[in-house]
């Protein structure tokens, strides 16, 4: 495998530069319309008189559709093109949020889920591969970490800001959402379903690619090499180990991290004052996400302690979320929860690009989409697994016992991370 240089930005080129740039402004877009809902999914779906178990059930049903999803629309997305699956996933992600503005009925929701997660799998590997792709193009043999962290900061500001103006607009603009007979949470619904459309328009006109046939024909033999493009990326799995065990690391990574990310903020609101609990769970959702953003400006910095070794800085990571994680099922205080819950997001932005940049080192263009969708499949799978035993545990005992059985997956996934750097040797 050929040796990579290190990354400076400076020395980049105006075209790579400006790739970076148009990422990171399409991230931030994309996922600032997510953020606007995910401050208040929890909430919203408290106040529309679902249980945790309920709440568990949605948040598996959305990611049992996209781990059914994921792997075609993968393989279709490296067949006819990046750009057109994502378009259609935003297509999907405003029919979600329509059908969750339209009802309180729990199978409607369960509708809206599944949506999400049709989505979801729409969107996997499709413009990320479009950008490592674009990337190692115009910086052949550069390492992609650090290129791939300034996205994932782009990614997590993104989140952070709309997790800002998620919670606040509760607050502002609630009474006035109940008066026309809405949920006070409906208003970051509406809001994210314009930017929503934004989204879609500046895809439209900034992201370049080379257009593929999108002719019912092109369709048709779209999906017809699905099949065999799925086959061979799990042969790829399977012929590197190495991919293998990230894989599995990465399940057990999610099985604890999801559960936290979802619950915690029907776990901290009891701890607030009704009058500013909204806005305060808004203001922490977005220091979250911030805080993510701040671990993967770091990510580069502390691959570097490890001599770009990925393996070794993922096992560490992991390692530290499972002490960080029983700490903050320890917190009894709203003060204490909220600073411990900051340092475990940004222990999580670290993990992020360690785990990617293995991942594309050992994927060829041809496969990369499909790779990618094979990863995140993996993940919804731990993430969905991990929802329903924590929702159930949460429901019987209490969800910080929950949470600390769940920090057993990312000791799991810190040993596996170990095993794996074995597998790379001593150059990755």
């Amino acid at each position: 495998m050929a040796a990579e240089t290190e990354f400076s930005f400076a020395s980049l080129s105006d075209t790579a530069r400006r790739h970076i740039r148009v990422f990171q402004v399409h991230q931030f877009l994309d996922r600032f319309a997510m953020g606007l809902t995910v401050a208040v999914v929890a909430l919203a779906l408290t106040d529309r008189g679902m249980d945790l178990f309920q709440i568990s059930l949605l948040f598996g049903i959305y990611s049992l559709t996209t781990m059914a999803m994921e792997l075609p629309f993968g393989g279709l997305a490296d067949s006819i093109g990046r750009k057109p699956v994502f378009l259609a996933a935003i297509v999907a992600s405003l029919m979600s949020l329509v059908l969750f503005l339209s009802s309180s009925d729990f199978y409607v929701l369960a509708l809206s889920f599944a949506f999400i997660g049709f989505g979801r799998a729409l969107r996997s590997g499709t413009l990320d591969a479009w950008f490592v792709e674009t990337f190692k193009a115009t910086a052949p043999d550069v390492d992609v970490q650090p290129a791939l962290a300034k996205a994932q900061w782009a990614n997590a500001v993104g989140l952070a800001t709309g997790a800002v103006v998620g919670g606040i607009l509760p607050d502002i603009l609630g009474g006035v959402a109940e008066c026309r007979g809405f949920s006070i949470y409906d208003v970051s619904y509406m809001a994210s379903a314009g930017v929503m459309l934004g989204v879609l328009a500046f895809t439209l006109g900034a992201i370049a690619e080379t257009p593929r046939p999108l002719t019912m024909t092109a369709l048709k033999n779209g999906f017809a090499t699905v099949p065999s493009v799925i086959k061979d990326a799990g042969r790829l799995a399977v012929r590197h180990p190495a991919l293998s065990m990230l894989l599995a690391a990465l399940t057990f990574f999610l099985m604890a991290s999801n559960p936290v990310e979802v619950i915690w903020p029907t776990h901290a609101k009891p701890m607030l004052d009704e009058d500013f609990a909204n806005t305060f769970i808004g203001a922490l959702m977005a220091t979250y996400f911030f805080s993510i953003a701040f671990g993967a400006f770091l990510s580069p910095q502390i691959s570097r302690v490890f001599k770009r070794r990925h393996a070794v800085t993922l096992a560490a990571t992991f390692a530290c979320l499972a002490i960080v994680q029983i700490a903050l099922a320890l917190q009894g205080t709203i003060f204490g929860f909220a600073v411990i819950f900051i340092l475990y997001a940004v222990i999580l932005g670290v993990s992020e690009t360690p785990a990617s940049s293995i991942l594309h080192r050992y994927v060829g263009d041809h496969q990369r989409s499909t790779m990618l969708s094979l990863r995140s499949l993996i993940q919804q799978l731990g993430g969905a697994l991990g929802m329903v035993m924590t929702g159930a545990i949460a429901e019987v005992y209490s969800t910080p016992i929950a949470w600390s059985v769940g920090a057993a997956f990312l000791v799991i996934a810190a040993i596996l991370s170990l095993l794996l750097t074995r597998r790379l040797g001593p150059s990755a």
